[in-house]
């Protein structure tokens, strides 16, 4: 049995206008820096002919050798990287993560690559200089956290700037500003997170307050986002505040009302994290938060993602009145994304994640990663983009900034997103996710549409095909982004396939 649904090319209600660099990207402090992070899969792990197994639990996973490797410095003058960057269009750039709370900003070449008591690594000015040109190669705006950890709290006492001062002036003296700024990565998390033992909520709020005042006296144009939170919402089918045996057994972890409730400062923006789970790294300590591959074309699990923005809606009403959400950190799963993650079957979870955002608020979602670890947008060793890369780069190409009220009735395993058109022409640019495995879709509509349909030989097919080609990324793929296939009266979606369409 096939399912039926008509499209029509009537404006429907308008809903918002959103952003338009909702796409943005994460690039990991460990990345510029290098250090440890996300060993990467074997080739059929990711294929999923290969099951991933780890040997014993630790409570510090950064410890555990079957998770960790490292990684050098990432060369962010990189023609290939700098040109899919760009390729994307204006985005947002967040230099962050846990290992930003405990780096040392060694500007003035005095550590040796050495990291001082009460830091973990080491930020040259060389490196820095990179993330710069990066960010003004690219056209991006840069976000950024700061170090929060015993280094910058010498005395056991309030937030010392003298490393925020260090970052900020070395910026702007070169030329490139920081736009915005978050105080601490994923500051409910406390201790685990970078913060010096013995961290509380109070500590937190006030040490945001110094931050924050500070950043809106001297640099009144920086955006101050936060908190940059974890946690509040649901991550695979658990309540993380009950984590019982999992990890939120293992740390301290605190609400965001216990963040915020005592800070005065105001913020520009209010920002979360959002994962759809665990990976199956950290399966093993946080069972009930991850997914299996063969869930993960489910209504259930492409719902996490935009549960977790009606969650936190209301904590932005409460604390940033009017402002933008930003998702600061977004991907499949913690821990470095799961298997599938590199592979065609993740499209459906960012496509979805993308239109659903969308229709409940305006904002940012920052993917994580650009070129790091299994989730990110490129390949880490090559540059190669990747499924998500690719779905993506038709979002930016396609989809306009006004978000309708979408006019066709939902339906089980069928999400469907309406905007205007990129091209400012009239008419509407839909993005239809049909989700079942086994049935296809027909849409009908009046005239002619130019259609664009993602799918894969297999879900965890490496490699994404549009129109029944495969998509590479040499430069004729800004060619065929840009012009659909032309279809008349009607559309036969096949399974777990995402289809742009310009009517």
């Amino acid at each position: 049995m096939i399912r039926q649904i008509r499209l029509d090319d009537k404006r429907p209600f308008v809903l918002r206008t959103i952003d338009e660099r909702l796409v943005s990207y994460n690039i990991e402090m460990t990345e510029v820096t290098g250090g440890t992070f996300w060993k990467k899969y074997t080739p059929d792990q990711i294929d999923g002919t290969e099951d991933f197994r780890i040997s014993g639990i630790s409570s510090d996973f950064t410890k555990m050798a079957d998770l960790m490797q490292y990684y050098p410095p990432i060369n962010l003058y990189d023609e290939k990287l700098r040109r899919y960057a760009k390729w994307l269009g204006p985005t947002w750039i967040r230099v962050s993560g846990s290992w930003a709370t405990k780096t040392y900003y060694d500007f003035e070449g005095t550590t040796g690559g050495v990291a001082p008591q009460g830091y973990a690594s080491v930020l040259t000015k060389a490196q820095w200089i990179g993330v710069l040109e990066f960010v003004k190669a690219v056209g991006g705006k840069l976000l950024v956290s700061v170090s929060n950890c015993a280094g910058d709290h010498p005395n056991g006492e309030g937030l010392d700037l003298t490393q925020t001062k260090k970052l900020f002036h070395f910026s702007h003296a070169y030329g490139v500003d920081i736009d915005a700024a978050e105080f601490m990565n994923e500051p409910n998390m406390l201790e685990m997170s970078g913060a010096p033992l013995g961290y509380t909520s109070e500590d937190y709020a006030r040490d945001q307050d110094i931050f924050f005042g500070w950043v809106k006296e001297n640099y009144p144009r920086c955006l101050c986002v936060g908190p940059c939170t974890l946690g509040d919402g649901a991550m695979g089918r658990m309540d993380v505040k009950s984590a019982g045996a999992g990890i939120g057994s293992m740390m301290q972890m605190v609400s965001t009302d216990d963040l915020l409730r005592n800070s005065v400062i105001p913020m520009d923006v209010f920002s979360y994290h959002y994962y759809n789970g665990v990976s199956e790294r950290l399966a093993a300590v946080m069972p009930e938060g991850h997914w299996d591959a063969s869930e993960a074309h489910t209504d259930a699990y492409l719902t996490v993602a935009l549960d977790n923005a009606r969650v936190y809606a209301p904590l932005r009403d409460r604390y940033v009145p009017g402002g933008q959400m930003w998702v600061t950190e977004s991907g499949d799963a913690g821990g470095g994304g799961n298997t599938w993650a590199s592979t065609y079957l993740d499209v459906l979870r960012t496509l979805n994640e993308l239109g659903g955002f969308a229709e409940i608020t305006d904002g940012i979602i920052f993917h994580n990663t650009l070129a790091s670890s299994d989730y990110g947008f490129l390949s880490h060793e090559n540059y190669e983009p990747r499924p998500n890369y690719f779905a993506v780069l038709l979002w930016n190409h396609l989809m306009g900034s006004t978000v309708y009220k979408c006019n066709v009735s939902r339906m089980e395993n069928m999400h469907i997103y309406c905007h205007s058109r990129k091209d400012g022409k009239d008419g509407c640019a839909y993005l239809i996710i049909n989700n079942s495995k086994d049935q296809s879709l027909k849409a009908s509509f009046d005239g002619k549409a130019e259609c664009y349909c993602l799918h894969a030989d297999t879900l965890r097919s490496s490699q994404m095909k549009l129109n029944g080609a495969a998509l590479t990324g040499d430069e004729s793929v800004i060619g065929r982004i840009t012009k659909g296939e032309m279809r008349e009266s009607s559309i036969l979606l096949p399974p777990c396939s995402c289809t742009f369409m310009l009517l």
